[in-house]
């Protein structure tokens, strides 16, 4: 017999980014079942106003809800700093949201630059200049237009160009860390690893996120303790799209 506990988790993301951060849930919550929901249709959520990233985020939780979740995680960058507090408001269930990793970058500084990579909404949005009232001594906001696009038609070629053209406009001699700051840009990170110094330190979101979801359920008393786990692939998309977040779910 189904419990509370036993109920899945919903995770969306504009589109296969947030599978990043399912990995990591998975690998500290491998117990929980798990619905994933990649908004394609509507993708990229980086470039649209933050009330129509929010229309869209409410259409998701939507079908989340109507398949009985217990918890939504939203593994977004942007539709965080848009949608989060208003769906905190509307929801009776528990809300985890990210950030990007700033605080962990700023600990690793050693007075050089902290470049911030992200949507350009994510780096226009208010959570985003609280966090750098907080953390941003030294950090430089690196908007990275159409980089989610490469990640979503999985162009290694184009990734990496885009790449080696971001990084040539800095003095990496100057730079300490670098923040991901969307969750597709993970992915690129044994590329990006390679385009810099050793010492640079890359932070990103995802375990953070992770570990606040399994702290939120144990206090909530949702978390599953046993049996085998599950995930579940959903999109707006097409059935190319969702072929694409099976592959990244098992790189």
């Amino acid at each position: 017999m189904e419990t509370g506990r036993d109920r899945p988790i919903g995770v969306f993301d504009s589109g296969v980014g947030g599978i990043s951060t399912l990995k990591s849930m998975i690998r500290i919550l491998p117990e929980e079942h798990f619905i994933y929901y990649g908004d394609m249709k509507n993708a990229p959520y980086g470039t649209k106003s933050p009330e129509e990233v929010l229309g869209c985020a409410r259409e998701v939780v939507n079908r989340l809800l109507a398949q009985g979740i217990k918890a939504l995680v939203i593994a977004c960058n942007t539709a965080t700093g848009a949608a989060a507090a208003a769906l905190r408001a509307e929801l009776a269930i528990p809300v985890i949201a990210m950030e990007p990793a700033l605080k962990p970058a700023q600990e690793a500084r050693r007075g050089g630059k902290v470049l911030v990579m992200a949507t350009p909404l994510t780096l226009r949005q208010e959570k985003f200049e609280r966090l750098m009232e907080l953390y941003g001594e030294g950090a430089e906001r690196v908007p990275c237009p159409g980089l989610m696009e490469l990640v979503e038609a999985d162009d290694e070629a184009g990734e990496r160009a885009y790449l080696q053209r971001l990084f040539a406009g800095f003095d990496l001699d100057g730079v300490d860390a670098v923040v991901l700051g969307c969750t597709h840009y993970v992915f690129l990170k044994e590329m990006i690893r390679s385009m810099l110094p050793e010492r640079i330190v890359i932070t990103d979101g995802n375990e953070g996120t992770a570990r606040q979801l399994r702290r939120v359920l144990e206090r909530e008393g949702l978390r599953r303790e046993e049996g085998p786990g599950s995930v579940t692939l959903q999109t707006s998309g097409t059935g190319e799209q969702l072929a694409l977040m099976e592959r990244l779910l098992k790189r």
